[in-house]
């Protein structure tokens, strides 16, 4: 189930990611791995994450994802291998909440858009996915909760909306 989306301002949040480039096919492969990769990293450097893990994509390819897993952090972290530090921007977004498995993602991103259009919205390319509630904290996928947001083009930018995290 999609809950219906909401315009939202996100503040800025300083994270540490990991850039890939894949084929589609090896997303559920390469994610889990990353995620470990870049949770040693911040142990090892004494940071902890400040709220649940996310992916950033940053276009759309048929067969390819280009996107950045990460997780958000209180204070800058250092380069390291492939962990690299990073920022969500403040930056207004249209969210909305998806409960279940992962495999509802494509379909709920297509709601959202048609709900950003239907409401004379300009989405930009980019998205963030913060998976709020996942495998780590529920064996059970019809608990899982997944934060969708989809950033909305500069000329549709309101200064009076509330500024969440």
């Amino acid at each position: 189930m999609l809950e219906t989306p909401q315009i939202t301002r996100t503040a800025a949040q300083l994270t540490a990611v990991i850039q890939l480039t894949i084929p589609r096919s090896e997303i559920q492969s390469v994610m889990g791995p990353g995620f470990g990769e870049l949770m040693s990293t911040l142990a090892a450097q004494g940071v902890a994450p400040t709220g649940p893990a996310f992916s950033h994509h940053f276009r759309m390819h048929p067969d390819t994802f280009e996107f950045e897993i990460g997780v958000p952090v209180a204070t800058p972290i250092v380069a390291a291998g492939r962990v690299r530090p990073g920022v969500w921007p403040a930056i207004r977004v249209a969210r909305a909440v998806l409960h279940g498995n992962y495999d509802g993602l494509a379909s709920a991103w297509g709601e959202v858009d048609i709900w950003i259009s239907a409401n004379g919205l300009t989405p930009r390319s980019d998205y963030w996915e913060s998976y709020t509630v996942g495998p780590a904290t529920s064996p059970d996928p019809a608990d899982w909760r997944t934060e969708l947001s989809r950033p909305l083009a500069p000329e549709d930018v309101d200064p009076d909306e509330p500024t969440t995290t």
